[in-house]
């Protein structure tokens, strides 16, 4: 089996030299580096992990934590996508991966530190946490590197990667307005996720800006869950039928408000137009195909991973990124056929 001090032999340098350009030291010249590796790639050199952690103190290893992971959410894509992103960037930049979860009982049952801890993790990636769950307390407190995913909180050691939640929100609802609707309702997420405060503030700043009176009897929230909108799509179709659009905060909600729309025997879009947020993959397959803003998951998985390795490595005094949104304008919003 190939040791450093093979590498070392073979490049004409010390050990230590060798240790540190294979452990990513900044004080070793970039060219004696790219030497040691190329060295070490043709001695089929594979480190020690258990070795390399105790004389670095780091296992070069990343967590990404999931909250609030249900069976109802297969259909949703977006953790998948942003899983994807951090596998292949992890993979690229030298670092293992793990996996776990968690939910808001568990947190309570289990430290943030204690977690990371037991995982042997340098950092973590975290998603889906709520404004009210013990962890995030937690992670602003500790002093364990870690990027939030549409969570918009810093600190020395935490960054975060979000898309601009209140700007797509408002493009859409403009969208809406521009389509001749007046009467446009919203179902929102639940008031314990910050993408469902800063999408309610881009519909209303939408409203406002094209002189639409803010119907408060026209925002209801449908917990980011198919079946939930789809009840509360029922009642609210019944109670106010003069309301020609519906802004959902996600694809997953839109779908049900669609489902709805066809119990209540009415046709999308002439009847009712209809817009959701996310771009998961069944947007572009439902029938009539989903207009909604457009969420690139997997580059804010990459872009997540490359900010936590930049926090663990001293590389940036960079705490946040913002992803572009794009809507996908297709067959379920069209013009008010009711002016």
């Amino acid at each position: 089996m190939t040791t450093i001090k093979d590498i070392a032999r073979e490049a004409g340098v010390s050990v230590t030299t060798v240790s540190r350009a294979l452990n990513g030291y900044s004080d070793v010249n970039e060219k004696t580096r790219a030497k040691i590796k190329d060295i070490a790639n043709e001695l089929n050199y594979s480190p020690n992990a258990l070795a390399r952690s105790l004389v670095t103190n780091k296992t070069k290893t990343i967590g990404l934590l999931v909250s609030g992971m249900k069976k109802e959410s297969i259909k949703d894509n977006f953790t998948y996508e942003i899983l994807c992103g951090i596998n292949d960037m992890s993979a690229e930049i030298g670092y293992d991966l793990i996996f776990f979860s968690t939910n808001s009982t568990m947190q309570k049952e289990k430290s943030y530190a204690q977690l990371c801890r037991e995982r042997k993790v340098d950092g973590v990636i975290i998603q889906g946490i709520k404004t009210d769950d013990p962890y995030l307390q937690e992670v602003i407190d500790s002093e364990i590197p870690c990027v939030l995913i549409d969570i918009p909180i810093e600190s020395n050691s935490v960054g975060y990667v979000t898309t601009d939640n209140e700007l797509g929100a408002k493009n859409i609802t403009e969208y809406l307005i521009d389509l001749g609707h007046k009467n446009i309702a919203m179902i929102n997420g639940h008031n314990r996720a910050f993408v469902s405060q800063q999408r309610f503030a881009g519909y209303r700043k939408a409203l406002s800006e094209a002189n639409i009176a803010l119907q408060w009897e026209y925002v209801i929230d449908g917990a980011f869950d198919e079946e939930v909108a789809y009840d509360a799509t029922l009642k609210l179709l019944n109670e106010h039928t003069e309301i020609t659009a519906i802004v959902c905060a996600s694809d997953l909600m839109a779908l049900g408000v669609m489902k709805a729309a066809k119990t209540l025997g009415l046709s999308i879009p002439s009847d009712l137009s209809v817009t959701g947020y996310d771009d998961i993959i069944l947007a572009s397959y439902v029938s009539p195909t989903l207009t909604t803003v457009a969420q690139d998951k997997y580059l804010m998985g990459q872009k997540a991973t490359r900010l936590l390795a930049e926090l663990l490595e001293g590389h940036t005094n960079e705490r946040k990124v913002i992803v572009e949104t794009e809507i996908k304008k297709r067959e379920s919003a069209g013009k008010n056929t009711r002016i």
